[in-house]
């Protein structure tokens, strides 16, 4: 995002944001009422987001979200802050940040505290992705089958 001008204690909010941010809380704001939406309407929701996105990102998200699927089939897709996510009781455990939307090298595919990674004092939540080979994607199903267990 673009770098902003603190704003002053009486600017209008229009200006301590930058339209990308507006837009970004707006979308946030659609999310939230959205979150108790049914399996099926997050479905279509992430697809079409999923959709969206250029390529490469948009083949690997897809393949990201049909192994969460096949892997944890419980899990609820949704949007959160305008990512594919996927949700456990409510409670987003994994999502896909895109690259291309944070300008970022890479992609990544983060953990909440809601997913059982808990491993001694410290683990990673969060994990670049530049391809999916066979490789990537059995730690893929390995990590989601770890973040969705009842045990921490």
């Amino acid at each position: 995002m673009s770098p902003r001008k603190p704003a002053s204690p009486s600017a209008p909010a229009e200006q301590a944001f930058t339209p990308a941010e507006r837009a970004a809380m707006r979308e946030r704001a659609a999310e939230s009422r959205a979150a108790h939406t049914s399996k099926l309407e997050g479905e279509s929701v992430v697809r079409a987001k999923i959709a969206a996105m250029p390529e490469p990102e948009r083949t690997m998200a897809l393949r990201l979200h049909d192994l969460i699927m096949t892997t944890a089939p419980d899990l609820v897709p949704r949007l959160w802050y305008g990512m594919p996510a996927y949700a456990q009781a409510g409670k987003v455990v994994c999502f896909f940040q895109s690259a291309q939307k944070f300008k970022t090298r890479y992609a990544t595919l983060g953990f909440t505290d809601a997913a059982h990674l808990d491993e001694g004092a410290m683990w990673p939540t969060a994990f670049a992705l530049l391809a999916l080979t066979s490789a990537e994607e059995e730690r893929i199903v390995a990590l989601v089958r770890k973040a969705v267990s009842l045990s921490a």
